[in-house]
Parts: structure tokens; sequence; C-alpha cells
């Protein structure tokens, strides 16, 4: 998929929301090692991510030519604040109508408006893929996220009290989705 909008963030700065390609690859990495050393709010740590440069790139081209899965990284100053993304669950006829959304914005970021920017965008390019649902994970503490996904729709549908074994502890996850055809 494609995606591209130049946005005013609060502090009245230009950000470029666009998917991601090929070209992004190893600023891309840098911005995955960095949001997850950043929080413990992440499925993965920096150092469990296996992921070549030539890999990623590779994946990445691969999201820019689906027609149901992208990746948008956010650009401030020429650097990429934060990416977010689309996929489909699976293909199965039961539930290819659901997608699952990821996001991760740099600390420094937090605050500006990316997050809802790229969430929006998102939502927005589930909806031109077909999707009728769109499916996301959140540690409960993370309350911003919360607050963020509610604010634009997303209900939450159920909790795992040991979604996630975190080198902290156990994290609560909450289960949320947003219905796209209601």
């Amino acid at each position: 998929m494609q995606y591209e909008k130049e946005i005013i963030l609060k502090d009245g700065a230009k950000c470029l929301l666009r998917g991601a390609g090929e070209a992004d690859a190893a600023e891309v990495l840098r911005t995955f090692d960095l949001t997850h050393a950043e929080t413990d709010y992440f499925l993965t740590y920096p150092e469990e991510n296996s992921f070549t440069v030539q890999e990623e790139a590779k994946f990445l081209k691969a999201r820019s030519e689906s027609k149901n899965a992208i990746e948008i990284a956010a650009f401030v100053d020429a650097r990429i604040a934060g990416t977010a993304g689309i996929d489909p669950i699976d293909d199965k006829e039961k539930i290819r109508h659901r997608a699952d959304f990821g996001i991760a914005i740099e600390k420094a970021y937090w605050g500006r408006g990316i997050g809802k920017a790229l969430t929006l965008a998102c939502i927005e390019c589930a909806k031109q893929a077909g999707y009728l649902q769109i499916e996301l994970e959140v540690v409960a503490e993370n309350a911003s996220a919360v607050r963020l996904y509610e604010s634009v729709g997303f209900q939450e549908y159920g909790r795992n009290p040991r979604g996630f074994r975190a080198r902290s502890g156990w994290q609560t996850l909450v289960l949320m989705r947003l219905e796209l055809d209601s």
C-alpha cells in the first residue's frame, strides 16, 4: 500500500507521513531499536530483533507493494520519529476482514500528535484495503496509548492479565478493536 500526507504537529512542526520503503530500512531499524529500548510496553526487546537492513528492506518493499498491509513512517526534519502499520490477521475467509495494528513513537516525540496522526492514517488505509475491523493489544499501564485508541473509536473487549511476562514482571494486556463498518 502507498500513503503520503503532510501534517502540522501540535508544536507547529511539519511532519510527513508516508509509507516506508526499501530506502528507509536502516532508519526504520534504528527507530525500532530505540523505541523498544525506551519503554517496556512492546512485545520484544531491542536485542530480540534479528532483522538485517537487507531483510528490513525486503520486508518494507513487500509492504509497499501489498494491497492490504502498510508500514507508515512519520518524518520530522527528515528523521523517522515513529512508525505504525496494519497487517492482515490471516488470509482465511472467516477472518480476512480483520487487521492487526501496531505503533511505536520515539519518546522525544511523545505528546506532539504523531501517534494520533499515524493511527488515523492506518485506519484510513485499513478502510481502503477493505478491512472491517482493526485489532490491537496494549499494555494496561500505558494509559496515554489506551486514551489515544479510545479517542479514535477503539473499544476494549477483554484483558489478558498475564499477556506479557516482562523482565519487570507480568503485564496485563488490554484487547481493543475498532469496527470500520458501523
